[in-house]
This record gives structure tokens, C-alpha cells and sequence, in this order.
């Protein structure tokens, strides 16, 4: 009797450990994809879309969630088929998987929000040379299960997306003066309600709309990300002096 109940409690912790690792697992993903290892502030990847299209709120949004929904579908994908891929090919059948997910998406805005399809142009099948997305596919889904591929995929196209729409937001602030211009394309008629403008522009400040605005807006984003993980950093190296003076104190 005695032997079930210790099994029993075994099982249980073990049980109780493989939960504990997993919400971990996803408490890094989430992490590294919206901030510590986010794919347009840290890594750098898909700057050409990034800069090119990040005019307005709209366009930027549907950039970043095409980009999101491939990067989640080629993830598990190549989760679910890396042991049928031999090592010698897996890039190019990873490449092959993210322009099937690219050529839908292409397919599908095409069909029901043409006219965000026309404005993005050529960045949507672009899509497909994502450093970030064949990195991801290489770096993390091809060496674990599928929803953890899931969620690093949607973790790190969110971020990617956020980082788009707060550049959008700066520059059609900045250089429109409104906000969701072009709403419509991407929500249909009804968002025209969306639009608002926050100040009348006379002539747009080309500087903001064109691409030497977009660099020198993701400039100004990695330098807050960069003096926001500074600030953290000292706050941490001092709470920890605090920790270790408190300590002697006590002992002594």
C-alpha cells in the first residue's frame, strides 16, 4: 500500500515538473518574441518590409499579420514533418513550405482585401525572404513539437507585427497627422469610421512618409528599447546589492 502511495506521489511530481517546465517554455517564447529577442528590434530581420511599407497604421497591420499567420503555419509544419526531412535539404523544403503559406495568404488577400493587396505590392510575396521566418523554421521548429512551434511562431509574429504598427503610427502621425488612414482596405467599407485625424496637414512632411523617415523611426525604437533594458539592468544590479548588504547585516 505504501509503495502505490510513494509511486502515486512520484508520478505526481513528475506530472507537476513537466507542467512547471512547459508554462517556462512558453514564459521564454513569449518573452523573447515581444521583447528579448524580438525579430525587428534585436535580430534585425525583415527590414526591407519593415521600412518599406510602414507608411500608415493599415498598411503596416496587414503586412504584420500575413507575416504572423506564415510564420505559425510553416512553424508547425516543419515541426510536424522534421523527421521525414533529411538534414542535406531541410532549408530548401523549409523554403518550399513557407511559399506554399505565403502563396494562400497572397491568394486569399487577393480575393477579399484587394485593394491592401495592390498597396503592398510586391512585400507580400517578399514574405517568402524573411530571414526571421526561415530562421525560425531552422533555430526552433525543427527540434520541437508543434504547439511549442505555434506559439513561438505567433510569440515572435507578434512582435515583429507590433514593432510595424507602432513605426506605422509614428510616421502617419508625423507626416499625415491622422491615424488608420485607409482602414477600409483592410476591415472593408464599415472601418472608414476608424480614421482619425489629429491635426490638419497642409503639406505632408515628406521626411516621415518616405524611407529616410522609416529608418530614422526604427532608429528612434531601438534606442527606447535599448535605455528601457539599460534601466532594468541597473535596477536589478542594484536590487541585488541591496539583497547582499541586507544579508551581512543579518549574519552579522
Amino acid at each position: 500500500m505504501s509503495e502505490s502511495i510513494a509511486d502515486t506521489d512520484v508520478a505526481d511530481e513528475a506530472s507537476a515538473e513537466t507542467t512547471n517546465g512547459r508554462f517556462d517554455e512558453v514564459r521564454t517564447l513569449t518573452q523573447n518574441g515581444l521583447w528579448s529577442n524580438n525579430p525587428a528590434l534585436v535580430q534585425l530581420l525583415g527590414l526591407c518590409p519593415l521600412l518599406a511599407v510602414s507608411g500608415t497604421v493599415t498598411n503596416a497591420l496587414g503586412l504584420g499579420i500575413a507575416t504572423m499567420l506564415v510564420l505559425i503555419g510553416s512553424n508547425v509544419t516543419v515541426s510536424l514533418v522534421r523527421n521525414f526531412v533529411p538534414s542535406e535539404i531541410r532549408i530548401p523544403v523549409f523554403v518550399m513550405v513557407i511559399a506554399t503559406f505565403v502563396t494562400l495568404i497572397e491568394l486569399f488577400m487577393n480575393a477579399f482585401t484587394y485593394g491592401l493587396f495592390m498597396a503592398l505590392g510586391i512585400f507580400i510575396p517578399l514574405i517568402v525572404t524573411n530571414c526571421a521566418i526561415i530562421g525560425r523554421a531552422e533555430a526552433y521548429a525543427s527540434k520541437n513539437n508543434w504547439q511549442l512551434s505555434a506559439i513561438d511562431g505567433f510569440m515572435m509574429g507578434l512582435g515583429f507585427t507590433l514593432v510595424l504598427v507602432l513605426l506605422g503610427a509614428m510616421r502617419e502621425i508625423i507626416g499625415q497627422g491622422t491615424l488608420f488612414d485607409g482602414a477600409e482596405l483592410l476591415l472593408g467599407d464599415w472601418a472608414t469610421v476608424l480614421r482619425i485625424e489629429l491635426f490638419a496637414v497642409d503639406y505632408p512632411l515628406l521626411l516621415a512618409v518616405l524611407p529616410p523617415g522609416a529608418f530614422i523611426g526604427m532608429g528612434f525604437i531601438i534606442a527606447g528599447k535599448n535605455w528601457i533594458d539599460h534601466k532594468r539592468e541597473q535596477r536589478n544590479q542594484t536590487d541585488s546589492v541591496k539583497k547582499v548588504e541586507r544579508a551581512r547585516v543579518t549574519s552579522a
